[in-house]
């Protein structure tokens, strides 16, 4: 009986780690789009300072954060003055909270994994 059921307990727990490691891949993927689809890239980029910072460097700067991706969806829907510098980031209206909250997410998930010393 032990050698019919471990089998099957087996294939269950590799379906959902399949499926876990598939909706995480499926958010990034979709934060991924809706930067490019949003026209974030007009001024920023992933690893590179354009007219706002590099989407990398917002990552490092709230990595950790209990509260980033809220502040980071609502900076992107409302805009914000004077926090990488002179220049002020545009309010985005057209970007949706819950898009908002996608972006946010891939944004953070850009952020070096820590490590402790």
């Amino acid at each position: 009986m032990h050698s019919k059921i471990e089998p099957i307990w087996r294939g269950a727990a590799y379906a959902a780690l399949s499926l876990l490691l598939a909706q995480g891949a499926h958010a990034q993927t979709l934060g991924e789009s809706l930067v490019k689809s949003k026209v974030c890239l007009g001024c920023h980029q992933v690893d590179a300072p354009r007219v706002g910072p590099p989407f990398t460097a917002v990552a490092q700067r709230y990595a950790g954060q209990p509260e980033a991706v809220s502040y980071l969806a609502q900076s992107i829907r409302n805009g914000g003055r004077y926090r990488w510098g002179k220049l002020s980031m545009a309010a985005q209206p057209q970007v949706s909270p819950e898009e908002a909250r996608e972006i946010a997410s891939w944004i953070l998930s850009l952020a070096p994994a820590r490590k402790d010393p």
